[in-house]
């Protein structure tokens, strides 16, 4: 039970690093370099920086301006994964108190149903990390495959596969996390009876009674009764 748990923690940490590290990385989509006219030049950009960089290692990276000029589907990304990584945090406050390892959170029926509750929000937080994934990729690949777009085409960037598997591991985490709580509630508990203490002159004298008498009886002469 506990070793599960522990499991189902470690994949939850992991998955919330993995939305983080997404959330803050400026490689949600780079250019397409079979596209691209200056091959040795490309451009990625995240929810929060446009970067350009070279072959010689050079970058410059200029952050969005204004909030209100952003395109809707970059705001949604971002609502969901600012939201994500909070209900993570929250996520994993309530897993370590749920943890049958700790000492906090009261009884074992109330930490497995804080562990529940733990479970519930990693989901949710790994729902919220893919759904803006995917809604980012979406857009990337329409504008890729759509033959009267003639902007500049982008391809799927590392932030996005590092959302994905950070997602999904939240999922898989959280939902170890609610089955902790089923088996917690079908595992028996042993029932002892308790025989109350006897003492011990009264465990001695029924060992004496119980001993049979192997005193050989006494034959008197006829002189002993004068």
């Amino acid at each position: 039970m506990v070793g599960i748990q522990i499991i189902a923690f470690i994949f939850c940490f992991c998955g919330l690093g993995a939305v983080i590290a997404a959330t803050a990385s400026n490689e949600w989509k780079v250019t397409s370099r079979a596209s691209s006219v200056i091959t040795a030049t490309w451009i990625f950009q995240g929810l929060w920086m446009n970067c350009a960089g070279n072959a010689l290692g050079a970058f410059h990276c200029r952050p969005h301006l204004t909030l209100f000029k952003v395109e809707g589907y970059i705001q949604a990304c971002r609502g969901l994964m600012i939201s994500a990584v909070c209900l993570g945090f929250f996520g994993a406050v309530f897993g370590l108190v749920g943890m049958k390892c700790t000492k906090v959170g009261g009884s074992d029926q109330t930490k497995a149903r804080i562990a529940c509750l733990a479970g519930l929000i990693f989901i949710l937080s790994g729902l919220c990390s893919m759904t803006s994934c995917s809604l980012y990729a979406n857009k990337i690949t329409s504008e890729f495959f759509d033959p009267t777009f003639v902007a500049q085409k982008y391809e799927l960037g590392a932030a996005l596969f590092i959302g994905w598997a950070g997602a999904s591991l939240c999922i898989i985490g959280g939902s170890i996390f609610c089955f902790s709580i089923a088996e917690n509630s079908n595992t028996p508990r042993m029932g002892y009876a308790y025989n109350g203490a006897t003492s011990v002159m009264s465990s001695r004298t029924k060992v004496h009674n119980t001993v049979p008498d192997k005193t050989p009886p006494k034959h008197f002469d006829k002189n002993a009764y004068v």
